[in-house]
């Protein structure tokens, strides 16, 4: 049988990068995870209730998260979004839900101890910085691509036309892709996966830049997965 495993962790030291940067004291090192995977859905939630898409569809590709001992940087690469005046209002509202989060949360009463010992006169906490990376292809990336064949299967769209929709996107900005969708497809009782591939997608080959993504979503007849290779 073939070993599966994550292209993208087979892959971080070649062609991939870390989402979060970030050293910690082994016994601190769980605090730290937890404080990234509340960032990253206080984020998630603000954009889904305040900001509106063009396309309909919530256009965050991946949310990277750097620490340093004063100061938290969270860059959110997202597409589908002209950066306005009107969208650092925003920014800095998110910045405040972000902060408001973390404080409620009791994260920040560790490091303002730690602050407290090294330094009596400074008890502030950590500075939060967020910023807006904006990309050129959104439809080559494989998360937004996920949501596009949700949004498509959530409006009783055949999955095979969706499918090649989604390829029809991508084919101009990348050398391949591969598709599959996996669940309870067209409403039939018995589970079931389908896959379409378009191009080259050389999983063996290390050096070859893979992006992977895999979203899972609801529908009256239960859940679909959906997995999307990009070369």
């Amino acid at each position: 049988m073939a070993q599966k495993i994550n292209p993208l962790g087979f892959r971080v030291g070649t062609t991939q990068n870390h989402h979060s940067l970030w050293f910690e004291q082994p016994k601190n090192y769980s605090q730290g995870l937890q404080e990234d995977k509340r960032i990253r859905n206080c984020i998630q939630n603000y954009v889904q209730k305040n900001i509106k898409f063009p396309s309909g569809i919530e256009g965050i590709s991946r949310i990277e998260i750097q620490k340093g001992t004063d100061l938290i940087e969270v860059i959110i690469v997202i597409g589908f979004l002209k950066l306005e005046k009107r969208q650092s209002k925003k920014i800095e509202e998110l910045q405040k839900e972000v902060i408001k989060e973390l404080e409620t949360n009791g994260i920040e009463e560790l490091y303002m101890i730690v602050q407290k010992e090294m330094n009596p006169i400074s008890l502030s906490y950590r500075k939060l910085n967020i910023k807006i990376r904006r990309i050129r292809n959104p439809y080559k990336e494989p998360i937004i691509l996920a949501k596009f064949i949700a949004e498509q299967l959530k409006n009783r769209v055949a999955f095979p036309k969706a499918m090649k929709k989604a390829i029809e996107l991508a084919k101009g900005a990348t050398k391949g892709i591969k598709v599959q969708i996996s669940g309870r497809l067209g409403g039939k009782d018995k589970a079931r996966v389908a896959w379409i591939r378009a191009g080259r997608v050389p999983l063996q080959t290390v050096r070859a830049k893979i992006n992977y993504s895999s979203y899972t979503f609801q529908t009256i007849y239960g859940v679909l997965g959906i997995k999307i290779w990009v070369f």
